[in-house]
């Protein structure tokens, strides 16, 4: 009996820490964002309803895999005269709808619990990605302010995040992000390359065949 006993627990895998370092300022809120799962939703709904996803294209002239739209008083767009934040729409040339409180909720608390009391983002992109959609290595940093730190909620299908140095070419960690997952990155760690893997195929009881990742920012 002993030994059964022991053979059962061996084979039980722990579960994520709730708290994980990723890095020194980076931090990882294992489900997070799930006590604000059902309000988060149905407000992305209507975001979406007044500002639709879309493939943004880069100053390259290369169409991105990750479908885009924004809330909030900024939004992040790109085309072929640059990278930027925008008060409204470019495609209705409406401002961008504004950021829910469950939005705003979210991520102060994260903020906060990940050591940045006071967060108050301005801005939220939120990305689509559907099974073969990735996110190359890159920085945030067309933000005005690099005090204020990068909240970003994962909802939907899991993915593997990137997180590597100050420099493109410095070694990257590979972290996997499943549905209520955030992750939070400021102070010595604001400015490190990250990115996302190419998302494999599934379907999310809540969200389907895609994974949301809401980012928020100070941007203005």
């Amino acid at each position: 009996m002993g030994n059964a006993m022991s053979d059962l627990f061996d084979n039980i895998v722990p579960l994520d820490p709730p708290f994980e370092r990723m890095a020194e300022g980076a931090v990882l809120l294992r489900g997070a964002a799930l006590p604000f799962e059902k309000d988060v939703l149905a407000a992305l709904d209507e975001i979406t309803g007044q500002a639709p996803f879309r493939h943004m294209v880069t100053p390259g002239g290369f169409t991105m895999s990750v479908a885009m739209t924004n809330c909030g008083t900024a939004g992040w767009v790109t085309d072929r005269t640059g990278y930027r934040y925008d008060r409204c729409d470019p495609e209705t040339g409406r401002p961008w709808p504004a950021m829910p409180e469950c939005f705003l909720d979210l991520a102060a608390r994260s903020a906060s619990r990940a050591g940045y009391p006071g967060f108050r983002p301005d801005a939220c992109l939120i990305n689509r990605y559907e099974p073969g959609a990735r996110l190359s290595l890159h920085q945030d940093k067309n933000e005005l302010d690099f005090t204020n730190p990068i909240v970003s909620v994962s909802l939907g299908l899991p993915a593997t995040f990137q997180f590597g140095g100050l420099k493109r070419n410095d070694p990257v960690k590979k972290f996997p992000l499943r549905h209520g997952d955030v992750a939070v990155w400021g102070g010595p760690s604001r400015l490190c390359y990250h990115g996302v893997l190419e998302l494999k195929e599934g379907v999310h009881e809540a969200v389907g065949r895609m994974r949301i990742n809401l980012t928020f920012r100070g941007a203005l």
